[in-house]
């Protein structure tokens, strides 16, 4: 079904040039005024002395004059006006993540961590533009070359701040001239990333680290990942780790693991939850990730418990003699310690320790919940809220799930079948799929509307999918042997099937797409959206600030597919050009009015 905003158009553009250009002018008049209406009605919003009202108040207002810059730009768009490029941005926007200001998040009041956490509604306006890439950026090497190599100049980090990463880092990185080296697992030194995987294995009582999947560990959350080391051994195991580190000007966990090909985003949990549905992961690991976990009535702990699936388990690696805290040294107890005590008023079981690391596992039993005496934590009323940065809560959530699944019996997908998937979009891919092989994921990839192939070669290894469903165009790109792998996003206000994607081993996260996504400029080599552009006009998102952002997490030389309807899709071939994409429309030639653009970013040098 088109929509709306289409259907109007489509019936102006069938008028008479003189009516349509009076309606027009009569609908843009109604319009600006309806937006752009001064609101002087209600004196609250002068007078009141609260930090959030006017925040509040300046962002709803300038949505609504965003909205009529999007209104004359579409009509021009509507028109056949050509529309202006937007202006490159200046040096200081070169790694700008939006909605993590700590500076504008404390002086809106917000501490004890939360100044850390994303604020999105503190978000001041800013010139649309598009972000360019550092003087001195490269193109990243291949993969699986470029896990192990990668070029200084692409992420921020100082030659201080590398120098002080610790003896653990220094010995598994070298800094050159222009690049930095990551040791692969097979030069390392006991202690190192191979034997302390194998160690966690020994403790769930597996014989090695290639037997993980038997015990259904299939995806961990790693919490403070360092730069990457232990993900990309998991990697290797064919595992899906995931990333997740607070935001950091400089000096970037989730940056240096993503220019590794590695799976990250930016996340924490210091006042909200992360954007995960109940019972995601198999396994939520913290080496030395500077957590306190037993502050804040241990809601931090009762998070990690929210994202942890029946049988899963947590690792933390921490010194035993290490404690924090400013109280007197015999009231001084270890990180391990005050977790192990927080874990019997959660049904977890201390399964083993060595050394430094601690393995606790989840209950597998949902009974034990109700056997617990009184003063345990309470168990939350869950109920069909989408967890999309909500508040910390201080109870126990999913032990009423129909998901409530233990790891180690899982047999299938929960809430489908193979036969269902299919249906629900798999075969739609292979009817497009040799058309994207030939353009992008061959070893000479031609650019859109060139005839011959040009450099560089394939560089496709991190893909966002916009509009994930049930993950099936990362089930295509593993049925093809591609080296790739999918940040698969669920749209919040579309059906969650972000479950379904976790628990067919795949990355995925909840996220509204009428905000920038949590991750550092030049960090995703493709974008795939199917009838993302038609479910966003709906909501009465800014695509404009959509594409915008797109070229932003954008690498150079990287490519955008979208499929939608083909109204759609000629706006959005129009807002590509204001990015300065090269664009290809492409018809499927199967009688429906969907199309294909297929695009490429590119490499704006200084």
């Amino acid at each position: 079904m088109r929509s709306s905003w289409y259907k109007s158009v489509s019936s102006v553009f069938g008028l008479r040039p003189r009516i349509r250009g009076l309606l027009f002018f009569i609908v843009g008049v109604v319009a600006l005024v309806t937006i752009l209406a001064p609101l002087t009605s209600n004196s609250y919003d002068s007078s009141t002395s609260s930090t959030l009202v006017p925040n509040i108040y300046s962002n709803y207002r300038r949505i609504k004059e965003q909205a009529a810059v999007d209104y004359l730009d579409l009509r021009s768009l509507s028109l056949g006006a050509s529309l202006k490029e937007f202006p490159l941005c200046g040096k200081e926007r070169e790694s700008y993540v939006p909605c993590y200001n700590i500076t504008g998040n404390l002086l809106a009041g917000l501490q004890e961590g939360e100044e850390l956490d994303r604020h999105c509604e503190f978000e001041r306006e800013k010139e649309r533009c598009v972000v360019r890439p550092p003087r001195d950026y490269k193109i990243p090497l291949r993969w699986p070359l470029g896990r192990d190599i990668i070029w200084s100049g692409n992420v921020k980090i100082t030659k201080d701040q590398f120098l002080s990463s610790g003896t653990v880092t220094t010995r598994l990185m070298l800094l050159e001239e222009n690049q930095i080296t990551f040791h692969s697992e097979d030069g390392l030194v006991f202690d190192g990333v191979k034997d302390y995987a194998r160690q966690i294995a020994e403790m769930i009582g597996l014989g090695s680290d290639t037997e993980f999947a038997q015990a259904g560990v299939r995806t961990v959350l790693d919490i403070g990942c360092g730069f990457g080391s232990f993900g990309a051994h998991l990697v290797s195991l064919k595992l899906m780790p995931i990333c997740i580190a607070e935001y950091e000007a400089t000096g970037s966990q989730v940056q240096l693991a993503l220019e590794r090909g590695l799976p990250a985003m930016i996340g924490n949990f210091f006042s909200k939850q992360l954007p995960y549905p109940a019972l995601s992961f198999d396994m939520v690991h913290c080496a030395q990730c500077g957590t306190t976990w037993d502050i804040k009535d241990a809601m931090l702990l009762l998070e990690v418990d929210r994202v942890l699936k029946p049988g899963g388990y947590f690792v933390l690696t921490s010194p035993t003699n290490k404690a924090q805290g400013n109280v007197p040294d015999t009231k001084k107890t270890s990180i391990s310690t005050r977790v192990d005590e927080l874990s019997k008023k959660i049904c977890w079981s201390l399964t083993a320790q060595q050394d430094e690391t601690f393995l606790w596992q989840k209950t597998v039993d949902s009974s034990c919940y109700s056997s617990r005496s009184q003063a345990s934590i309470p168990l939350c009323k869950d109920g069909d809220s989408v967890p999309y940065y909500h508040p910390l809560v201080p109870c126990i959530s999913g032990t009423t799930s129909k998901r409530w699944i233990p790891i180690q019996n899982r047999s299938a997908v929960a809430g489908t079948t193979s036969a269902g998937l299919e249906i629900h979009g798999k075969s739609a891919l292979r009817n497009y799929w040799s058309l994207l092989t030939p353009l992008i994921f061959s070893d000479h990839p031609k650019r859109p509307g060139d005839e011959d192939p040009l450099p560089p070669f394939n560089m496709i290894r991190n893909v966002m999918d916009m509009n994930a469903r049930f993950g099936n165009l990362n089930a295509a790109l593993l049925d093809e042997g591609k080296s790739a792998w999918v940040m698969n996003v669920v749209p919040v206000k579309a059906r969650n099937t972000l479950p379904i994607i976790l628990d067919r081993g795949f990355a995925g996260v909840l996220h509204d797409w009428c905000e920038p996504f949590p991750t550092y400029p030049r960090t995703y080599d493709m974008l795939h959206a199917n009838e993302l552009l038609t479910h966003l006009s709906s909501e009465r998102c800014s695509l404009m600030d959509l594409f915008l952002e797109m070229d932003r997490i954008l690498r150079p030389e990287g490519w955008v597919v979208l499929s939608d309807k083909v109204g759609v899709i000629e706006m959005a071939r129009a807002l590509a050009a204001r990015v300065r994409w090269e664009s290809r429309v492409i018809d499927l030639q199967d009688g429906s009015d969907q199309r294909l653009l297929v695009c490429q970013k590119p490499f704006l040098k200084k």
